[in-house]
């Protein structure tokens, strides 16, 4: 018998995998126009922490039966390919002279998926400490932005630094979510919303995004004291507040791009290609003006709804749903 799928879930997932696409659509202009850089700026408070947040949530069967080699199966093999996949693609479009293959440096979109994989086998641990691990586990993230080392090897800056909301994300509980729902929170929510939006124009610094992408250490950011570890705790706070509220108004019904939802897998690996591809073209040097930024924004949502279309992904399985080697299923049976 299959699993009711939750429309609510769903249509989370689509509408932050197309924040997502459309983020990094305007990643190279975000500088250009300062409510488009606020756009931006607003957009990472939030979009990728809620996508953790909710892995996060699904994340409670992990001592189930098959769950690794299912894990496996949707992290370490597809990144290992478009690992591979991506390298050659750089080297073909001229985004590095030669073609090189690291393994161990995740391409670009490619972190989540190492990420993921690493929060999922920190999870045993830190399930025994209960609600206790959550402090512990933002401990953690904010000392893992003293050590310079880190970096991008692996995306481990990014796994401590984002696992605090993941493993917040496991505790919670359909309740939580439930409140979240509630048509009275809708409006606060909205509320608060628009005052971080409103905060982050008038307010905050361009090289903020930079820290919201937890990919860096805090000397590499400028900040060499202690003081690194308060801008990431208040980045914390901020984070989970505009989380919760955008969640709030995420609506249950089932909408047109609701199915879409369960394919976000799909549009993540693949549209990574078309933004590095738009980005080469000489037109895309020239968009300067809103109605520009909408056409991207009118683009992005098109190419979510082509990647996750059915003919794509039965074209792209191979690539995305790999098989496993036999050994290594037999490794995790």
């Amino acid at each position: 018998m299959s699993k009711v799928r939750d429309n609510y879930f769903d249509n989370a997932k689509f509408i932050l995998i197309l924040l997502v696409v459309f983020g990094h659509s305007i990643t190279s202009l975000k500088s250009d126009t300062h409510i488009i850089s606020t756009i931006y700026t607003f957009i990472f408070i939030f979009h990728m922490p809620a996508f953790i947040l909710i892995s996060g949530y699904f994340s409670k069967g992990f001592n189930k039966p098959g769950y690794y080699k299912k894990l496996i199966k949707k992290t370490m093999i597809p990144y290992l390919v478009f690992q591979v996949i991506y390298s050659g693609f750089y080297y073909l479009t001229g985004y590095e002279d030669q073609f090189s293959l690291d393994l161990l440096s995740p391409h670009w979109t490619l972190w989540f998926l190492i990420s993921l994989l690493s929060w999922q086998l920190l999870l045993p641990l830190f399930s025994k400490l209960g609600v206790y691990g959550f402090p512990i586990a933002v401990l953690i993230g904010i000392l893992a932005g003293y050590l310079n080392e880190i970096g991008s090897y692996l995306s481990f800056s990014r796994t401590f630094a984002f696992f605090p909301i993941f493993y917040l994300g496991y505790l919670l509980k359909k309740e939580h979510f439930k409140i979240l729902r509630k048509p009275r929170i809708k409006y606060p929510s909205l509320i608060v919303l628009i005052v971080i939006f409103s905060i982050s124009y008038f307010f905050f610094p361009d090289d903020i995004q930079a820290w919201l992408l937890n990919s860096s250490s805090y000397q590499s950011l400028g900040v060499s004291s202690w003081f690194g570890g308060f801008i990431r705790l208040s980045l914390y706070v901020l984070t989970l507040v505009t989380t919760f509220s955008f969640l709030a108004l995420i609506p249950s019904q089932h909408w047109s791009f609701t199915t879409l939802g369960e394919k976000t897998l799909y549009i993540y690996l693949l549209h990574g290609f078309f933004i590095k591809i738009v980005t080469l073209l000489p037109l895309y040097e020239k968009i300067q003006n809103i109605y520009a930024y909408s056409v991207l924004f009118i683009g992005s949502i098109l190419l979510c709804y082509i990647l996750a279309s059915r003919p794509v992904r039965t074209f792209m399985r191979p690539l995305v749903e790999v098989r496993m080697p036999k050994l290594l299923k037999n490794v995790l049976h």
